[in-house]
C-alpha cells in the first residue's frame, strides 16, 4: 500500500514524534524480519503523525480533516476510523467525525470495539444513535475472534470436506463445548472488568459468535450477507439462558509453590464486596431441526490453570459397541473415552484433532484413545498472521463477513440479557475457585445435568 497515513488522536497532549516513539516501543518486522527491517520500520513510521482534541469537539475533528486533506495531496481518499475508546464516548465521536471528517469523495467507515453494550436495551439504543450519522454499511463491529485462523477455517473444514457433513447434526453430535480460559487475573484492569464480568466480556460476543459459524446452516454463497444471514437464524433459534443452566464463580486468593496469588476482590480497582463473575458455565440450546437436544456448553474463566479457546465436539457412543464390554480402554473402562471426538484449537499452539479408538499392538484386545493430528506449526512453516491484521484489511476492503452486524447483535444480546438482570437483579453470590484451579466445582455438576464430561478435565478426573 503506497499511499497512506496514520493519524492517533486523543485528548492528551503529544507531538508527532511522541506518537512515533510510543509506536516504535511495540512495532515489529514480524512477517518478513529479514528483509530490511529497520528501513521498513522508518518507513512506516514517517506516516504516523497525531491530533489533539476533545472526543465531542467537531472544531478538533475539523482540524484533523484538514491534516488529512493535506496528507492526502489531492488524492482520491478513503478515510477509516478505529474508536478504541470506551464506549460511553462512541457516539459523540461518531457524530464529530462523520460530520467533519469523512472523506470527500471515498469511502468513510469506522472500527468499533465492543463492548456493544451491556444489554439488549443498550446495544440497541448505541445502533440507533450510530445510525443517526452512518449506514450499517460503515460501521464494523470487531470480534477479533473471527479473525483468529482456526475459526476462519471452521466453514472450510465443514463445508469442503465431504467427511463431515453427514456428521454435522444431532443424529451423530452428542454435545458440543466452547471453552476459554486464561490463566492470569485481571491484572489492575478490575476496574474496567467489573463493569462488565466474563460473561459479556467472553462469551456474549467470542464464544457466541464461534457457536453461530459452528452451527449455521450452508451459506448461499461465502458473499458476507449470506453468511450472517445464515448465523441470525441461528441465533433467533437460540432458547434465552435460564438461572439454572449457568454456574458463575470468582477466582479466590491461593498459595501454590511458596507463591501467593491474589483474590479478585485483592484487586484495588475492584470494589469492596464485587460479585461479578471472573467464571462462568452455561448450557445453550438451538431449537431447530439439525440441533434439537444437543447441549452447546459454554465454559470462560480467568485465573485458571492453563491458557486456552479451543471448541470441542464428542460425538455419540456407537450403538451395540462391541468393544465396550470387558475392554480395557485407555486403561480404563470410562465410556467418554471409548466415544470419538474432534477438537479444534484456537489459542494456543493452533491444531485440529480427531480422538478415535484403535487396538494397541500385540496378542491382546487391548484399546486405545488416539488422535488424528494436525498441529499448525508442523504443517506449515509460516507464521500465522494476527487476528487484527486479517480484521483491518478485510475493513480496508470493504469485507463484512467476519464482522458482526447489528440484526446478529440484537439476536446475541436477546439471549443473554434475561440471565445477566436475574444475576444483578438478585446479586447472585459466585462460587469461589482458587486462583490457578480448573475453575467452580459447580461447573461440572452443570455439564453432568446433560451427562457431559468436559473434554479438557484430565482423565484422573483432578480439577
Amino acid at each position: 500500500m503506497q499511499h497512506f497515513t496514520v493519524f492517533g488522536y486523543a485528548r492528551s497532549k503529544m507531538s508527532d514524534q511522541g506518537l512515533r516513539n510510543m509506536i516504535s516501543m511495540t512495532l515489529t518486522c514480524r512477517i518478513d524480519q529479514r528483509e530490511n527491517c529497520s528501513d521498513k520500520m522508518e518507513q512506516f513510521l514517517k506516516r504516523c503523525f497525531y491530533q489533539s482534541g476533545q472526543y465531542n469537539s467537531e472544531e478538533g475533528f475539523c482540524e484533523l480533516d484538514r491534516k488529512l486533506t493535506e496528507k492526502e495531496a489531492g488524492k482520491q481518499p478513503n478515510r477509516l476510523f478505529y474508536l478504541s475508546i470506551p464506549p460511553n464516548i462512541f457516539v459523540d465521536v461518531v457524530r464529530s467525525a462523520s460530520r467533519t471528517a469523512s472523506s470527500p469523495g471515498g469511502w468513510t467507515r469506522f472500527i468499533v470495539e465492543k463492548p456493544f453494550g451491556r444489554d439488549y436495551e443498550s446495544s440497541g439504543e448505541l445502533t440507533r444513535s450510530l445510525k443517526m450519522y452512518l449506514e450499517e454499511e460503515q460501521i464494523f463491529r470487531i470480534d477479533h475472534y473471527l479473525g483468529k485462523e482456526l475459526v476462519e477455517n471452521l466453514s472450510v473444514l465443514r463445508f469442503s470436506n465431504l467427511v463431515f457433513q453427514p456428521l454435522w447434526s444431532r443424529d451423530y453430535i452428542r454435545n458440543v463445548q466452547l471453552i476459554f480460559s486464561e490463566d492470569f487475573g485481571t491484572e489492575g484492569r478490575g476496574g474496567y472488568f467489573d463493569n462488565y464480568g466474563i460473561i459479556r466480556d467472553i462469551m456474549q460476543n467470542h464464544l457466541l459468535q464461534i457457536l453461530a459459524l459452528f452451527a449455521m446452516e450452508t451459506p448461499v454463497s461465502l458473499a458476507a450477507e449470506d453468511i450472517r444471514n445464515e448465523k441470525v437464524k441461528v441465533l433467533r433459534s437460540m432458547r434465552k439462558l435460564k438461572l439454572e443452566d449457568v454456574v458463575v464463580g470468582q477466582y479466590k486468593g491461593h498459595t501454590r509453590g511458596g507463591k501467593s496469588f491474589p483474590a479478585y476482590v485483592d484487586d484495588p480497582t475492584v470494589p469492596n464486596g464485587s460479585v461479578t463473575p471472573t467464571f462462568a458455565a452455561a448450557a445453550l440450546f438451538i431449537d431447530n431441526a439439525r440441533w434439537d437436544g444437543v447441549p452447546f456448553l459454554m465454559k470462560a474463566g480467568k485465573a485458571l490453570h492453563t491458557r486456552r479457546a479451543e471448541i470441542r465436539v464428542q460425538f455419540r457412543r456407537v450403538p451395540g459397541n462391541l468393544y465396550s464390554r470387558g475392554s480395557n480402554v485407555g486403561g480404563g473402562t470410562h465410556l467418554d473415552m471409548a466415544t470419538n471426538e474432534l477438537v479444534l484449537r484456537v489459542q494456543p499452539d493452533e491444531a485440529i484433532y480427531l480422538k478415535i479408538n484403535n487396538k494397541v499392538p500385540g496378542l491382546g484386545m487391548r484399546l486405545d484413545s488416539s488422535n488424528l493430528n494436525l498441529f499448525y506449526s508442523e504443517r506449515y512453516h509460516r507464521e500465522i498472521p494476527d487476528a487484527y491484521e486479517r480484521l483491518l484489511l478485510d475493513a480496508i476492503e470493504g469485507e463484512r463477513r467476519l464482522f458482526i452486524r447489528s440484526d446478529e447483535l440484537d439476536a446475541a444480546w436477546a439471549i443473554f440479557t434475561p440471565v445477566l438482570r436475574e444475576l444483578e437483579e438478585k446479586r447472585v453470590a459466585p462460587e469461589l475457585y482458587p486462583y490457578g484451579s480448573r475453575g467452580p466445582v459447580g461447573a461440572h455438576y452443570l455439564a453432568s445435568n446433560y451427562n457431559v464430561r468436559w473434554g479438557d478435565i484430565s482423565t484422573d478426573g483432578s480439577f
